[in-house]
Formats: structure tokens, sequence, C-alpha cells
């Protein structure tokens, strides 16, 4: 699993520009603002946040699609409830209403997944269908990006299917995504 700062050590190229390019973005880090204000245990923005950006930009799209949902992790073991979810959710809409939220707890998301109980929310994104979707990032001190596969494949512009999910799932979702007709460069690794 690959983890990334700003200002931290053993910085590679792809993350120094994932990071580069999410500042870049104002609307990406007003929702960074929010979710940091709101505290969120292991609190980030995964998934289509982070790897839709990249593939804009790798594909000369400047002004990318736009976010159709912003996908907020977080792991709190001690209340598993839809309902905190939901609280949170609401807080995001009242401070941000036209931004698309969703709010997920990773500490219970393995039961309706049929997996072990996840440890992180890191954890969590290991089990994600696309290895290219398991990123996040969060705002601290610094901006941080994680990765429960590394981000080289994201920016080679693979679309890799995890070994811990049916095959079947991962064709299904590349269909309904639409991925490959709008990213014409992917591959399937």
């Amino acid at each position: 699993m690959t983890q990334a700062r700003k200002n931290g050590q053993d910085l590679f190229s792809h993350e120094l520009t994932l990071i580069d390019w999410i500042m870049k973005d104002p609307i990406r880090m007003r929702a960074l603002t929010l979710i940091r204000d709101l505290n969120l245990p292991q609190g980030m923005i995964a998934a289509g946040f982070v790897r839709n950006l990249v593939w804009d930009r790798l594909h000369g799209y400047e002004q990318g699609r736009a976010l159709t949902d912003i996908d907020v992790i977080y792991f709190e073991p001690n209340d598993t409830s839809v309902e905190a979810d939901k609280a949170y959710e609401m807080k995001l809409k009242a401070l941000a209403p036209e931004l698309p939220w969703s709010v997920k707890n990773q500490a219970r998301m393995h039961i309706r997944n049929g997996d072990p109980s996840y440890g992180s929310s890191l954890d969590a994104m290991s089990y994600w269908p696309e290895q290219e979707t398991a990123v996040g990032v969060y705002l601290q001190q610094e901006l941080t990006v994680v990765s429960a596969f590394g981000f080289d494949s994201l920016f080679l512009l693979k679309l890799t299917p995890n070994p811990k999910r049916d095959f079947e799932l991962f064709e299904a979702r590349v269909a309904q995504k639409s991925w490959l007709t709008y990213y014409p460069k992917l591959e399937i690794s």
C-alpha cells in the first residue's frame, strides 16, 4: 500500500504530480477542506474523485468530467450505523449543496461485500473492484494521497481487476461506467 505526503520523504513523481493537480483544482480543494473540518476518523475522498482527475488530465480533458459523486470514506468501528453516514452527508450538503456527496463508513462495508472485516479505510480500498479506483486523498497539515496498489498503473492508463473480486464484477463496472469509451487510451491489464 502506498502513501505520499506533500512535504514527506520518498515521494515519487506520480504522487507529486497528483498532489499538484489536486492543489490546482479549487473544487477538489474545497471538498477536501470540508472533509478535514468534519474530522472523520481516517476520513478521505476516494475513487473517481482522484482516479478521474488523472485520467482526464492524461487524456487532455483539461476541464475534466463533472463530479458525479464525491465518495467520502472513513473508518469508525464504534458506530457503523447508516444513520451516522447520513448525518455526515447532511452536514456536507448543508455546507456545499452543489456537490454530490456520498459518505460511507468502511468499518461496516465488509458485511455488504462478504469480505473479512476491514482494518482501516486503506484496507477497505484494497477490496475495491479495480485497482486504479483504490486511491484516496485527504488534507490535514498537508495534502496526502494514498493507494492500496500504488499509482503507477493509474498513470499508465491501465484498468486492472482486483484479484480479491470476481472478474465478472470488474467487467460489469467497466461496461456500466463506459470508461473505455470516455477514456479511449485506457487498457485493461
